[in-house]
């Protein structure tokens, strides 16, 4: 068949992308031109490059939607716009064509009473999208022997005018793998391997909580948006600060921002710039160096756009809350080589406990990428977050419950706080030294300061019915480097292809503590009324609290790595990695009132491997099972001791699976997990490390997430974790539960939006969160209840604008978030609604 006949003979239903060969990929097609012409059969879209190039072309759908992806390509209209045409033929709804990232244009085409039926081609000025909109009416086209029933083709015509054409260099290749949307359901991610791999062949469970999801949920700190991930709980929030998260029932999981560490002593993490949240269960010393075996969570920001887009929006809702916040991005050179993003807000609130101290946070995020040429990018980042709030403990337990008390109730004083500031900067270039191969470098530098002031909580006196109480004075002082550097890199050694990343990373960091405290009155508040509380109590001046402890940790690490993905067969796949660590630590104890000076030094190495295999006996099914191991070095212990680094050993086995055409997807994974010289936060000196031991954990953990019809997204989970002290530590003996683990766990979200007539655009969404029965301490004492939560939402999105009103805790429970001790225990927030409105221009 000639290449024009094959051309106009190929009818696409929205579901066989189409891939037209196009210049070397360093050759970027500029799209300088849209144009719309009605014809007998519908409509044409004339896309007009610079040189008359025909770029690559993957097309899906969804619904009446017919979504194509121009590989290799940026818009440079003449107005510097987007284009957008509403109901430009009988039968077409809308026409847009925008900037999908830096090296990508989409073309969308909604039909009003069906999915248009596209055909596409070269034309002399570029490309062709000819439209021919679905009627009631209209035929099916009869079955071919070759074509699926949903990839049916048009019979082959040949043309009364054959379209014109330049004389193609390459011939055009049609690939039939149909990618259609997906929901809240994302195919890949960077966490696992370091490599935008698809989850599918990842032989480890990794879940990713999309941005789509954090904004239908209206996610404020990021708890909020990993309660939708198995296996994953809030943990010590100290003194409601922080986040730290327990993952397959270890605690203090490493957060990553971009694939770098964030501080153990860092504020809680914003939200406002997510792109989208990632979770890797089980060790990932491989890739990330020091971690805990549970797994780790990376959180991953938002990047220049090419295209010029400005977000405004501004929140309220209960407790005096109120957020406006800008999202804006574009070119700032008129080649495009130069593209900025910039994300800020300011954030207060009153907060449901009786604080006379707000909540108030600013946050502002520069971002700048310079594309230096069609092989090398740069970008250079900021972040600057200073926060001040409540220094809050949180409620007692008294026997072995948490005390009858109104959930507002506080025994610190009213205006005790704490207050930290962050800021963050570095850059990160890429390289492409050819099509095959890609060096990486990351530069990073980080600080973090921390400062309170409180009447801190002590031991709980049950037969008095009061809680013992200290002043206390904290500043903590943070900072670290981080250098990354790999090279990744494709190739095949005959039939077997491999995706072969090497690298090292370098991290230099040291914390400074500086802790006033005095435990005896006058400079001490008295003890504190559990059922009848008194407040007044006035801190004493710094000069006047004795210092209790002055010193300094330094931690420098080596990490030097290898990893091959191997593809043995199209189906069958080995992963094969492993990691060399140096760590040196050193700890300096200046002398105080409580301690002599002394400097413990400690010096560790430690090789980590990981295994994967990946069998698919079918494209929708992916079974896998891996061996890993972690490294983690502990930190100092309230004495000043540096105990043994942690170690942690993971078996498992799972199965990824895609229904619905690709739209949902499930994944199940069974796991035994084994941690050993465990060592945990001190629960009276934070800051501090105590004990050690051995916890073996034992789960399965099912997720499913995605698109079960247009407009209807779900994301759910379950985890079920027998978590036992192997070896006793810290008061656990042997066969005792770890504090904070439930044994199950679910979750499920669900979102609806109408998608024509009158009410399109209007959308509601219900969410259910449930936690098991949880020990409160490491003793195993008291309990925290489960509890089941409800969430609701209803939306409205048209055009550029969108309006939302989330309803959180919709029946008002009284539930236990997190806790650890008989006196740190946060309660979980009562009914709250926060509406928010946003315009994009």
């Amino acid at each position: 068949m000639k290449l024009q006949q094959l051309l106009s003979s190929v009818l696409l239903t929205g579901s066989v992308p189409v891939l037209m060969a196009t210049p070397a990929i360093a050759d970027v097609v500029q799209v300088t031109g849209v144009r719309l012409e009605e014809t007998p059969q519908g409509l044409e879209v004339i896309v007009e490059t610079a040189e008359g190039t025909a770029p690559q072309v993957f097309t899906t759908s969804y619904g009446e939607t017919f979504i194509a992806d121009l590989i290799n390509t940026q818009l440079r209209l003449p107005d510097d716009q987007p284009f957008r045409q509403e109901n430009p033929a009988e039968g077409i709804a809308s026409v847009t064509v925008t900037q999908r990232n830096p090296n990508s244009i989409r073309v969308t085409v909604t039909g009003t009473t069906g999915l248009p039926r596209v055909e596409v081609m070269p034309s002399a000025t570029g490309l062709l999208f000819s439209l021919t909109a679905e009627t009631p009416t209209a035929q099916t086209p009869p079955e071919t022997p070759d074509v699926p029933p949903d990839m049916e083709m048009e019979p082959e015509e040949e043309p009364d005018t054959p379209p014109q054409m330049p004389e193609p260099t390459d011939e055009i290749e049609l690939v039939v793998t149909a990618e259609p949307d997906t929901g809240y359901r994302v195919p890949d991610a960077t966490t696992a391997t370091r490599t935008d791999t698809p989850l599918r062949d990842i032989p480890q469970s990794i879940q990713v909580v999309p941005e789509e999801v954090i904004e239908d949920q209206q996610v404020i700190r990021l708890n909020e948006a990993l309660r939708n991930v198995s296996g994953v709980t809030l943990g010590n929030t100290r003194a409601n600060d922080t986040e730290t998260f327990t993952v397959r029932g270890f605690e203090d999981a490493t957060i990553l921002r971009d694939g770098i560490r964030q501080f153990s002593f860092g504020g809680t993490q914003e939200t406002a710039n997510l792109e989208r949240v990632e979770v890797l269960k089980g060790p990932a010393s491989i890739v990330y160096g020091s971690a805990e075996p549970g797994g780790l969570i990376n959180v991953v920001t938002k990047k220049p756009l090419p295209q010029p887009f400005y977000e405004i929006e501004a929140s309220v809702g209960s407790y005096g809350f109120i957020e406006p916040s800008i999202d804006i991005s574009g070119p700032l050179t008129s080649d495009r080589s130069l593209l900025y993003r910039l994300n800020t807000l300011y954030r207060r609130s009153d907060g449901f406990r009786d604080f006379d101290q707000e909540f108030e946070r600013f946050f502002i995020a520069p971002v700048v990428t310079w594309l230096i040429s069609d092989r090398t990018e740069l970008t250079v980042e900021l972040e600057y977050l200073d926060n001040i709030q409540p220094y809050d403990r949180g409620l007692v337990a008294i026997g072995d419950e948490v005390a009858d008390i109104p959930f507002d109730r506080i025994f610190h004083e009213p205006d005790d706080f704490v207050e930290t500031e962050e800021f963050k900067t570095g850059y990160r270039l890429e390289h492409g030294l050819n099509n095959n191969w890609t060096l990486r470098n990351i530069l990073w530098y980080s600080n973090t300061d921390l400062f309170l002031r409180t009447a801190e909580l002590g031991s709980v006196n049950e037969a008095r019915g009061v809680v013992s109480r200290s002043t206390r004075e904290f500043d903590i002082y943070e900072e670290a480097y981080d250098i990354q550097t790999n090279l990744v890199g494709e190739f095949a050694t005959g039939s077997v292809e491999h995706e072969l990343l090497v690298g090292f990373d370098f991290r230099r960091s040291f914390q400074d503590l500086d802790l006033q405290q005095a435990f005896a009155p006058p400079l001490a508040p008295p003890p504190i009324r559990i059922f009848d509380p008194v407040y007044g109590f006035s801190l004493p001046d710094s000069e006047d609290i004795p210092q209790l402890f002055d010193g300094r940790s330094q931690l420098q690490q080596w990490g030097f790595y290898l990893q091959d993905l191997i593809s043995l067969t199209d189906n069958f796949k080995v992963l094969l990695s492993g990691r060399y660590d140096i760590a040196d630590q050193k700890a300096t104890i200046r002398q105080t009132d409580f301690f002599d000076g002394s400097s413990p030094t400690q010096s560790d190495d430690a090789f980590s491997p990981r295994v994967g295999i990946v069998y698919q006996p079918i494209e929708q099914l992916s079974l896998y099972a891996n061996f890993s191991r972690s490294f983690q070095p502990n930190d100092i212990t309230f004495g000043g001791d540096l105990p043994e680094p942690e170690r942690g050993t993971q078996y498992e086995i799972g199965a990824k699976a895609e229904f619905l055409d690709g739209r949902l997807s499930a994944t199940l994974a069974l796991y035994d997990l084994t941690k050993t010289n465990v060592s945990v936060s001190d629960p009276d000196n934070p800051g501090f490390s105590i004990a050690l031991g051995e916890q073996q954990n034992q789960g399965i953990e099912l997720d499913i997430v995605g698109k079960i019809l247009p407009g209807w997204n779900i994301i759910a989970s379950y985890s079920h974790i027998d978590a036992e002290v192997t070896e006793g530590f810290f008061g656990i003996p042997e066969g005792g539960k770890p504090p904070n683990v439930a044994e199950n766990t679910a979750s499920l979200w669900t979102t609806y939006q109408i998608q024509q007539g009158n009410l399109q655009g209007l959308g509601f969404g219900f969410g259910l969160f449930f936690v098991g029965e949880r020990f409160g301490d490491f003793q195993n004492t008291f309990k925290f209840n489960d509890y089941l939560r409800t969430d609701a939402a209803i939306f409205y999105r048209r055009d550029n604008w969108s309006a939302s009103v989330n309803f959180k805790n919709l029946f008002d429970i009284d539930y236990i978030e997190s806790g650890i001790g008989r006196s740190q225990i946060k309660p979980g927030e009562p009914f709250t609604i926060i509406a928010s409105v946003s315009v994009q221009f």
